[in-house]
């Protein structure tokens, strides 16, 4: 299983260092930044899955690369700060941050709200990077939640849509099926593994031009699927 990765900015060291033992304990990749610039060009290169985010912070603020970043995804984003008045609190909240924790603090509990947050969504690769992406003749909109090849519209469900977007995201990486299961279901999802494969089938049936020779969404044998088509 690909461990999420998990973007920690803070301009004390200690801090980030302490944050980041409890999360590698854990079993979640932590990648750091120092600065609001630094954030803000990690987070885009890297799509994390989950920011836990300062405040206060050099060359941009908490708050800004907060606002910044939710409007270029759905990334969720802890703010941690020594700031402790609602209108504080508020203004985060505002913004689209998705919990707020004061200082000083436990990092036990830090961990166990980035847990939580990470359990109750689904993993949203969809939802990193790009707003639209295009393979070959396929273009996928992830803010509108389209999707169209050669310029016709694809009629998907949602668990169509997600399962194509976490597939298109990443050409030539096999996904293993508790791997797709994970990342578009969620956690607690208590199906079986062939589920993704009747999804796999429906979605070939209407994004092939023979979906028994599939061009874009590829079997690995033994281990589980891949999206082949050329990324543009």
């Amino acid at each position: 299983m690909t461990p999420r990765k998990i973007l920690v900015v803070d301009d004390d060291v200690k801090t980030v260092e302490l944050v980041k033992l409890y999360l590698n304990r854990d079993g979640y990749k932590v990648l750091t930044a120092y600065d609001g610039t630094e954030a803000l060009n990690l987070a885009r290169q890297s799509h994390p899955d989950l920011i836990v985010l300062d405040l206060m912070l050099p060359g941009c603020d908490g708050l800004e690369i907060c606002r910044i970043l939710k409007n270029e995804s759905d990334v969720p984003i802890i703010m941690l700060t020594a700031r402790t008045t609602e209108d504080d609190k508020l203004a985060g909240l505002n913004l689209g941050a998705d919990d707020y924790v004061t200082k000083p603090f436990s990092p036990r509990e830090l961990a166990a709200r980035v847990r939580v947050i990470l359990r109750r969504l689904p993993e949203e690769t969809l939802q990193r990077g790009p707003a639209e992406i295009k393979r070959g003749e396929l273009t996928l909109n992830f803010l509108n939640r389209e999707a169209s090849i050669a310029g016709r519209a694809l009629q998907l469900t949602p668990i169509e849509f997600k399962l194509l977007g976490v597939l298109a995201r990443e050409p030539g990486r096999v996904f293993s099926r508790e791997q797709l299961i994970e990342m578009v279901f969620g956690y607690d999802f208590e199906g079986f593994d062939r589920t993704v494969d009747v999804h796999i089938l429906n979605l070939r049936r209407k994004l092939e031009p023979d979906p028994s020779r599939p061009r874009y969404i590829k079997t690995a044998y033994g281990a589980g699927y891949k999206f082949a088509g050329r990324a543009e």
